[in-house]
């Protein structure tokens, strides 16, 4: 049977750990996006001292676990005395941050390789259109490639942000009392598995707002196309 009394007893620690979950999807979604925009611009470019920078960055954090990542920042950056004695500590030695600054770097390279196939997307016939009107470089990827790549992309994105959300629970492994560090901890208390059960229906539900709120978004800027 299922305890119910443990939704009074410990919903607020529940839901105070929904809301630094949503607080760091959401700003690691809003960074990630605004990085992975010239990211995505140097990956597509031809010269090479753009693009293979932007390659590298784009393969370590593609091809390697987002925990391994945040073990990297949270207990790997404190091992330099160079980096405890900087600026920069008080902020890398909050776990928060970290975990922010995890989730932040690892969508950006996911982020950037979807918006670099909206890029190569956008019909050819668009760009030479553009260029016969006299448009710039920067004045073209503003006012055609860019617009034209995100409402391509936007489907992928939307993808992007529901797996950043359920891979945010990763951060709990590194004192983050987010939801699923919140449920971390009142199960070693009480191990009951309810409060597993209760998380994942608030992930559940945090999944399917997200999708219709994608969705939505998805059918205003592609209201353009005839029977969308």
């Amino acid at each position: 049977m299922i305890d119910w009394s443990l939704i009074p007893q410990y919903g607020d620690r529940l839901w105070d750990g929904t809301l630094i979950t949503l607080k760091l999807v959401l700003t690691a979604s809003v960074i990630g996006i605004l990085l992975a925009l010239p990211l995505s611009l140097a990956r597509s470019s031809p010269r090479r001292r753009y693009w293979i920078p932007a390659y590298a960055y784009i393969y370590f954090f593609r091809g390697t676990p987002l925990l391994v990542q945040l073990f990297l920042i949270y207990y790997g950056l404190g091992q330099f005395e160079a980096v405890r004695e900087s600026l920069l500590w008080p902020v890398l030695s909050d776990a928060e941050y970290c975990g922010l600054l995890g989730l932040t770097l690892n969508t950006t390279a996911y982020t950037a390789e979807i918006l670099r196939g909206g890029i190569r997307a956008v019909p050819k016939g668009e760009i030479e259109a553009a260029r016969a009107y006299g448009m710039g470089w920067w004045l073209l990827q503003r006012r055609i490639v860019l617009p034209r790549a995100l409402r391509i992309a936007w489907p992928a994105y939307g993808n992007e942000v529901i797996l950043l959300l359920k891979g945010s629970a990763l951060v709990s492994t590194i004192a983050v009392w987010d939801l699923m560090g919140e449920a971390r901890s009142i199960f070693s208390r009480t191990y009951a598995l309810e409060v597993f059960l209760f998380a994942g229906v608030i992930y559940f539900l945090l999944t399917f707002v997200f999708t219709r709120l994608f969705h939505y978004v998805e059918r205003r800027i592609n209201r353009y196309l005839v029977n969308y």
